[in-house]
């Protein structure tokens, strides 16, 4: 059905897409060409909200030459009013006559909707083609459009022998500096970074993105039950800061509100945060990319509670040690049939440091 043509030009927009890797959310990073007689009339990405997406970008580089001609885009284009007109009207509008999409918009206001208006018009439409990369690309929007949940990824830093950080809490540096740097690429692409309070009190992070260029910085969430964070704390030092807490002490929620942090109270269970509803929250705030840099504990509830989806580990080549901090306090298991199960993607050096993707089945 598709020709090497076809998966060409595509491959082109998918790439064009992922230009916006740091600077789309909460939309999805979209790419489109447009191809008249063999030749590239226009091409464009969605660069950020509220501007052109990136069907409106290629037509306005292609003019005329969009007439009669096939568009490749890796998201549906979408069909309603939102903070842009919608873009099936537009390629409509244009006189396309094909239009070849990498996959169905999973927002519930478009799905399948736009599709539809450009084959009513008579143009021609076909879905599917390297619909996995284009779904790779926005994995944390779809999730939340189907799942009503961002996607959570979770990073961690150990040695060889699987320790984060010493007995006595010290865990600067276990990897190297190759490896920290490429942990703020996942963290640029995050709608938010989470934490707990064990980790501010003992590491005092920013949990900001440096040593990448980005016109935006993702959003920190803290878990802090009792409230015990420190209003000169460094991760408070961006703009509303999430601490979700089970406690209503006012006197506390109106210091961190003068800080400039946003305290949301939620039920607890035995004193600890509702996990899963907390997701339910972040969805709410169109969180569509999670990434969870917690210490143990909090790392294990994650995955205990399977709100886990992709697990980065960075291991050092160094031996620290049985005292030492191990990665994860999961509860011990008496079957194997009980392990968790995850399908490794990627396993590469960074620098010194071997880095292992994976994800949970």
């Amino acid at each position: 059905m598709f020709s090497s043509d076809d998966h060409a030009y595509m491959s082109q927009a998918l790439q064009l897409a992922e230009k916006g890797l740091y600077s789309t959310s909460p939309n999805p990073r979209v790419g489109c060409v447009i191809v008249r007689d063999g030749k590239i009339a226009g091409s464009g990405w969605h660069v950020q909200t509220g501007q052109p997406h990136a069907e409106i970008n290629a037509l306005n580089i292609a003019g005329g030459a969009a007439q009669g001609a096939t568009v490749y885009l890796t998201l549906e284009p979408c069909s309603h009013y939102g903070r842009t007109h919608p873009c099936a009207e537009a390629l409509i509008r244009a006189k396309v006559a094909k239009v070849i999409i990498a996959m169905q918009d999973p927002n519930p206001l478009v799905a399948g909707k736009g599709a539809s208006l450009l084959k009513q018009s008579g143009i021609n439409v076909l879905v599917g083609l390297m619909g996995e990369w284009a779904k790779d690309l926005n994995v944390g929007f779809v999730s939340r459009m189907t799942n009503n949940r961002p996607w959570v990824r979770m990073k961690i830093a150990a040695s060889l022998d699987g320790k984060t950080a010493l007995n006595n809490g010290v865990s600067q540096w276990i990897t190297g500096e190759a490896a920290r740097h490429d942990g703020h690429r996942f963290r640029a692409r995050s709608c938010a970074v989470l934490t707990g309070i064990g980790t501010v009190l003992e590491d005092d992070p920013q949990l900001s993105v440096r040593f990448i260029e980005t016109s935006r910085q993702p959003l920190r969430i803290i878990i802090d039950s009792q409230l015990k964070i420190p209003t000169t704390a460094k991760v408070l030092r961006g703009e509303g800061e999430l601490i979700f807490t089970t406690t209503d002490n006012k006197e506390r929620i109106s210091a961190l509100k003068e800080a400039g942090a946003r305290p949301i109270i939620l039920p607890s269970e035995k004193g600890k945060i509702d996990l899963a509803g907390l997701m339910q929250i972040l969805a709410d705030f169109e969180i569509n990319e999670l990434l969870v840099e917690a210490g143990n504990r909090l790392s294990s509830a994650f995955i205990r509670e399977g709100l886990v989806d992709e697990l980065i580990i960075y291991l050092a080549p160094h031996l620290i040690g049985n005292r030492a901090m191990g990665m994860l306090q999961l509860p011990e298991l008496t079957d194997l049939s009980e392990k968790y199960n995850l399908k490794i993607k990627d396993l590469r050096m960074v620098g010194e440091d071997i880095r292992i993707m994976s994800r949970f089945l």
